[in-house]
Formats: C-alpha cells, sequence, structure tokens
C-alpha cells in the first residue's frame, strides 16, 4: 500500500475518534448525582446512626424501627426522591406527603434519585426506619410510623 494512502486513512481514523471522544461526555446515561439531605432534629440524642462508638458503628437509635429484609428490596411508599444522608442513611421524601421524611439506614446499593411508588430503592439485611415529621419551627421531629407505610415499602404493588 502506498505511504500516502496509509498516511491518509491514518488521519482519518484519528480524526474521528477525536470527534467521538468529544461527546462521549455527553452520551453519560448516568443520572447527576444526588446531592445529601441534611435536616435539624429536634430531638438530641448522642448517639445517631452512622456513628462510631468503641469502633462499632451504630446502625439504628431511638425512634427507629428494624426491619430483617434478608436481602430482599424496599419500595418507595410513594412518587418521590430518594437521597443520600450520611454514610449508612438515606432520606425518602414525597411532595405527596411533604411534611414528612422518611430516614433509612442500612440500605445496600441504594437507588438515588427520583422513585416511582411501588419502585425498589435499594436491598439490604436489616434496615432502621425512622418517620420524621416537620414542625412549625422548621425542625424534623421523629414521630411513630404506621404500619401502613412500612407494609407499603415491604410489598411491591
Amino acid at each position: 500500500m502506498d505511504s500516502n494512502v496509509f498516511n491518509f486513512l491514518n488521519r482519518g481514523l484519528t480524526t474521528a475518534t477525536s470527534i467521538l471522544l468529544l461527546f462521549l461526555p455527553g452520551c453519560d446515561s448516568q443520572p447527576p448525582a444526588e446531592v445529601p439531605r441534611q435536616f435539624q432534629l429536634t430531638q438530641k440524642w448522642e448517639l445517631q446512626p452512622g456513628d462510631s462508638i468503641a469502633e462499632h458503628q451504630v446502625l439504628g437509635g431511638l425512634g427507629d424501627i428494624s426491619i430483617a429484609l434478608n436481602g430482599k428490596p424496599l419500595y418507595a411508599p410513594y412518587n418521590g426522591r430518594l437521597q443520600p444522608h450520611n454514610s449508612e442513611c438515606a432520606i425518602f421524601s414525597s411532595e405527596e406527603v411533604a411534611a414528612y421524611l422518611l430516614r433509612i439506614c442500612g440500605l445496600r446499593s441504594p437507588e438515588y434519585g427520583p422513585r416511582v411508588r411501588g419502585e425498589s430503592i435499594g436491598t439490604g439485611n436489616q434496615v432502621q426506619l425512622a418517620l420524621l415529621n416537620k414542625q412549625a419551627n422548621g425542625q424534623w421531629a421523629m414521630v411513630e410510623p404506621s404500619k401502613e407505610i412500612i407494609e407499603q415499602m415491604l410489598q411491591q404493588p
């Protein structure tokens, strides 16, 4: 093969490769990263889920309900959004019940972002659930979650 033809083909491939690489980042199908959800609790307990004590991780606390999932999925109880909270916990929020947040600790492979009612939000062996209610002063207080909400999270509709 003539070296001029080879150089022409090589330049063409290099240009085509450069153009493809230029557009690859725009083809990324990854959703944008969820921003961690922060809030202020009315109750002040010394130990919170995600803390460590004597080299052991705190998984739950006063106000949490522990559920043995045994590797099964947990489902969105409403249309809403799952956001990270700290290293062990996530927050589920929904416009349908804007005065409430669900704190979920112990999820494995959490599926952050918008979720449709009944869609998996993650799996786990054991999770701790806490229901938070927004107070008039803007802080959040733990309240007892209803059995119906927990049942919705454990059973796909």
